[in-house]
């Protein structure tokens, strides 16, 4: 693997690089409720020596009912200068599971301008299984302040979604499991349909992780994404249950050179839920 600051970093990278003034470490864990797993408990029994914990689920928009949307740029700005993070900072995002929800997180940084963000390849359970330090203390957080530059072209809304459903244009990656993407299997939120947004396509975002939960090589990626008929010369859509393995999708893309993508916020809670847009099921 090749590290990049700016999209994916190894172990022995953070490892090396771990007492540096100027790395900000995010433990972003999250997990549905059917997981039966609490981040903030695991965090604070242990985390990498440094890390702050960062709340999806807090750091969202609260004036929407849909999960995790991405909060406004004030809302933004306040909760990373509190958590001491700010322009000048390398951050390393991590999560539980190898490779799940900090990718969502290394998007919110991008959506708001900010460049030296990288996911932490394999996660804390890589970390783990080497034999590297944890810690249970929080460290104490210094204001900095933080350079917000709104990056519009890296989310979608449902309105613009259904015009690229219509034409075909650009092509829309669906991260969910295929059983939930062919309507096979039940949405794990009650209340939503079954199915996919129709001409989307299908990459479930496992696919592009090994199975130690780090990130495949860029040639392999490429070729889940091409076997999946996605052209990876056009512009792309990712999209996924929440808007949190989208951002898998969304980086896998980035670490392949393809940089004309965005992601569908709202994602299939948001257009499972509203019985006026149409739905496909099976491979269709």
């Amino acid at each position: 693997m090749i590290d990049d600051p700016k999209t994916l970093v190894s172990t022995d990278w953070l490892a090396k690089h771990l007492k540096d003034p100027d790395l900000r470490i995010l433990d972003a864990s999250w997990y549905l409720p059917a997981d039966g797993r609490d981040p903030k408990r695991e965090y604070s029994e242990g985390h990498i020596p440094g890390a702050r914990f960062f709340d999806i689920d807090e750091v969202s928009d609260a004036r929407s009912d849909l999960p995790h949307m991405a909060p406004p740029i004030e809302k933004f700005m306040s909760r990373m200068r509190a958590l001491g993070v700010g322009d000048g900072h390398q951050i390393v995002v991590y999560d539980g599971a190898g490779i799940l929800s900090a990718p969502r997180v290394w998007w919110l940084f991008k959506l708001m301008g900010q460049e030296n963000v990288a996911v932490l390849d394999g996660g804390l359970p890589k970390w783990l299984a080497e034999g590297r330090p944890t810690e249970d203390m929080s460290p104490i957080p210094r204001d900095r302040h933080m350079t917000v530059r709104f990056q519009n072209h890296l989310v979608r809304d449902v309105t613009q979604v259904a015009h690229a459903s219509k034409l075909g244009m650009p092509q829309i990656v669906d991260a969910r499991a295929a059983a939930r993407f062919r309507g096979e299997a039940p949405e794990p939120r009650e209340g939503l349909r079954a199915g996919h947004i129709p001409k989307s396509r299908n990459v479930p975002f496992a696919s592009v992780l090994n199975a130690d939960q780090t990130m495949k090589s860029v040639e392999e990626m490429r070729t889940v994404f091409e076997a999946a008929g996605v052209d990876l010369d056009k512009p792309v859509i990712t999209s996924c249950g929440s808007g949190i393995t989208a951002s898998v999708l969304a980086l896998a893309l980035e670490r392949m050179g393809h940089h004309e993508w965005a992601l569908y916020d709202g994602s299939w809670a948001e257009w499972g839920m509203f019985p006026t847009v149409p739905i496909a099921t099976g491979d269709a």
